[in-house]
């Protein structure tokens, strides 16, 4: 039984799909996901848009309905019954975000406990064997296998195992117990 430890932002939860939209509605343009591939979303954007993206992103109500990405709450399910499971969060970024996550993790993956639900800055002080996550630079210190959950940003970054959806996070721990036995 393996310690998996998972990212909710753009890993689990959609909060660059909700991003994109908002950012489109309220200034009329059409940035899309593939504009964003291979880039940071604030060298992208003009500097005059900063401060309005600023508050959209700190407001509380922002990670209150973000979309669970596809497949995210049946492979969990699944890879809850066989391994230990958390939800690691780099929330400290976002300090207003608690209470909307919480809320979210529990209507949308009430199979994990609020006990493995872990509120971070730095994820290298997570004792998992796995950790999944969009942003590489989690796994710098981290102990374990860092697994790299793609995402427009990190298109570039090599070095890690990558997943590209929930199906291959799926196949990808199928491999690893196959290896580990």
């Amino acid at each position: 039984m393996a310690i998996i430890a998972v990212d909710m932002d753009e890993v689990i939860a959609d909060a660059l799909g909700k991003i994109v939209n908002t950012y489109n509605l309220k200034f009329g343009e059409e940035l899309s996901r593939h504009d964003l591939v291979g880039k940071l979303l604030q060298r992208v954007l003009p500097q005059e848009h900063f401060d309005a993206i600023h508050q959209f992103l700190n407001a509380e109500e922002f990670f209150a309905d973000l979309e669970v990405m596809p497949g995210a709450q049946e492979v969990l399910e699944r890879l809850s019954r066989e391994h230990s499971l958390f939800i690691a969060t780099a929330a400290m970024e976002v300090p207003s975000s608690f209470t909307a996550k919480y809320e979210w993790l529990r209507e949308h993956f009430p199979f994990i406990s609020p006990m493995n639900v872990v509120f971070c800055g730095d994820k290298s002080i997570l004792n998992a064997d796995y950790l999944i996550d969009d942003n590489a630079k989690h796994f710098g210190r981290f102990r374990g296998q860092g697994v790299l959950f793609d995402a427009p940003h990190n298109a570039m970054i090599q070095g890690y195992p990558r997943v590209h959806n929930w199906a291959e996070v799926q196949d990808y721990f199928a491999r690893e117990a196959v290896c580990t036995k």
